[in-house]
């Protein structure tokens, strides 16, 4: 009898773990929502400037007309920006799934990160080699992609050393 009631407990205290451990890695997942969100209206904002044929005003940068009005803004016709639209909205979705333990959100989330990183990567080199300018608005959506990966990639095993913990 008395065994069956320590197994209970230490079930019971297995489970607090579990539920804590969960609860403190969930709000990365929200934090990675949010910032999808700022993404995500970026990207929109360029999908519809593309659409409408608008000029970009930059204000921190020079070159913003030069980058959205170049050949790699679109391919195939579709602006680049809705596909980044596309990207960030899915990160949004698969966040949220993530942060209700959805176990294939999480890994489908790493997996569009790590994609958006690299295609990040190569539309910078695309600024600063080839187009010789640079788009405040892709930069910001740079910043958000970085800032992505960072949280859905650096920031758990941060946390699972114990060098980071949110009280």
């Amino acid at each position: 009898m008395e065994a069956t009631r320590e197994t209970i407990r230490s079930e019971r205290k297995a489970q607090e773990v579990e539920t804590e451990r969960r609860a403190r890695g969930a709000w990365l997942f929200y934090l990675a929502a949010l910032v999808s969100l700022a993404g995500l209206t970026d990207a929109v904002y360029l999908t519809i400037g593309h659409l409408t044929g608008a000029n970009f005003r930059c204000t921190i940068t020079s070159g913003c007309n030069e980058v959205l009005g170049s050949p790699y803004a679109s391919i195939g016709g579709v602006p680049l920006a809705s596909l980044g639209a596309l990207a960030y909205f899915s990160v949004f979705s698969l966040a949220t799934l993530a942060a209700f333990n959805h176990k294939w959100a999480t890994l489908a989330l790493k997996m569009v990160a790590g994609l958006m990183l690299l295609v990040t990567l190569w539309l910078l080199y695309l600024q600063a080699f080839v187009i010789h300018h640079y788009c405040q608005y892709c930069l910001f959506s740079a910043a958000m992609v970085l800032t992505l990966n960072l949280i859905i990639f650096v920031a758990p095993v941060l946390i699972k050393k114990g060098q980071y913990r949110l009280r």
